[in-house]
């Protein structure tokens, strides 16, 4: 019978009422401790070269671990499992749009807003236009200098 697959209960025993997940962390904690004692009482009837590769090859592990640990805590969260959308994820085109489309709501109300009042100048210089060809009086008659003094001065 081998002593890693099949573990006598001692340490690491998960408790009857333990759930499947705390039962299985508790297995694995237990099958971890039984690999690292095997290879800890085996690691001294290594030869030099071995314990070298050996050494080398843990820090190239824990290399990429922390590679792999930084680009986790760094990346965004895109969507949840039930697609809830979370902050900071997603693709970068639809990032860039989102970024681009208020930048782009605020030309277009500002180009509006300009196109609106233009044409309320237009509309009020066409009234005053329309009511100086509809007078009674020639249109000469309002450059005349005389003519101003004339509508300042109250009449009685």
């Amino acid at each position: 019978m081998n002593q890693l697959t099949h573990p006598t209960p001692a340490f690491g025993v998960a408790p009857a009422n333990a759930t499947p997940l705390a039962a299985t962390d508790a297995l694995q904690a237990r099958f971890a401790l039984r690999v690292t004692a095997r290879l800890t009482e085996h690691s001294q009837e290594l030869g030099p070269d071995v314990t070298e590769r050996l050494r080398f090859a843990r820090e190239k592990a824990l290399e990429r671990a922390r590679a792999t640990r930084t680009a986790e805590a760094a990346a965004p969260v895109g969507a949840s499992r039930a697609g809830a959308a979370i902050l900071g994820g997603g693709s970068g085109w639809w990032l860039k749009l989102a970024s681009v489309l208020p930048a782009l709501a605020l030309v277009a109300g500002l180009v509006l807003i300009q196109r609106w009042q233009d044409n309320a100048q237009v509309s009020v210089a066409a009234e005053v236009d329309a009511a100086l060809l509809s007078d009674d009086l020639p249109p000469n008659a309002y450059s005349d200098a005389g003519f101003a003094e004339f509508l300042k001065t109250p009449s009685e």
